[in-house]
C-alpha cells in the first residue's frame, strides 16, 4: 500500500503563515529601527512602555511645558492597552493607513495654514523664524538666516 500526502497540511500551513503576518511586515527594517529610536526617546523612564508621564516629559523636551492632563489622557486612550513598542508601531501603522488616502496637495495647503491662520495667502517670515527656533528640532539663528 502506497500512502499519498494529503493537501490538508499544506493548506493549514498557508493559513498559519498568513496568521503570522503582523505589524512588523507593514514597514521596512530601516523604518522599524527609526520607530524604535523614537520609542526609546519617548520612553523617558525606560520601563518599556509609554505612559502619560513619558508623554509629558517628551513634550517638555520639545519645549511644550504646559500640556493639559486631559490632552495626555486622550492620547493614551487612543491605544488599545499599555503602549509597548508593538502597540506603538501598530498605532503608527493605523495613522499611516488613514493618511494614505489624503491628497498630498491638501496636506501641504493645510501645513501652510498653520503659518497663515488668517488665510491672507502670505506667510509672515518673522513668525516662521520664531517657530523654527522655538519648536521641535529648534534651528539656530545661523541656520535660520541661511534659509532666508
Amino acid at each position: 500500500i502506497k500512502l499519498h500526502k494529503t493537501q490538508a497540511p499544506k493548506k493549514a500551513k498557508k493559513r498559519a503563515e498568513g496568521a503570522n503576518s503582523n505589524v512588523f511586515s507593514m514597514f521596512e527594517q530601516a523604518q522599524i529601527q527609526e520607530f524604535k529610536e523614537a520609542f526609546t526617546i519617548m520612553d523617558q523612564n525606560r520601563d518599556g512602555f509609554i505612559d502619560k508621564e513619558d508623554l509629558r516629559d517628551t513634550f517638555a523636551a520639545l519645549g511644550r511645558l504646559n500640556v493639559k492632563n486631559e490632552e495626555l489622557e486622550e492620547m493614551i486612550k487612543e491605544a488599545p492597552g499599555p503602549i509597548n513598542f508593538t502597540v506603538f508601531l501598530s498605532m503608527f501603522g493605523e495613522k499611516l493607513k488613514e493618511c494614505a488616502g489624503a491628497d498630498p496637495e491638501e496636506t501641504i495647503l493645510n501645513a501652510f495654514k498653520v503659518f497663515d491662520p488668517e488665510g491672507k495667502g502670505v506667510l509672515n517670515s518673522d513668525y516662521i523664524r520664531e517657530m523654527l527656533m522655538t519648536q521641535a528640532a529648534r534651528f539656530s539663528k545661523e541656520e535660520v538666516k541661511s534659509f532666508f
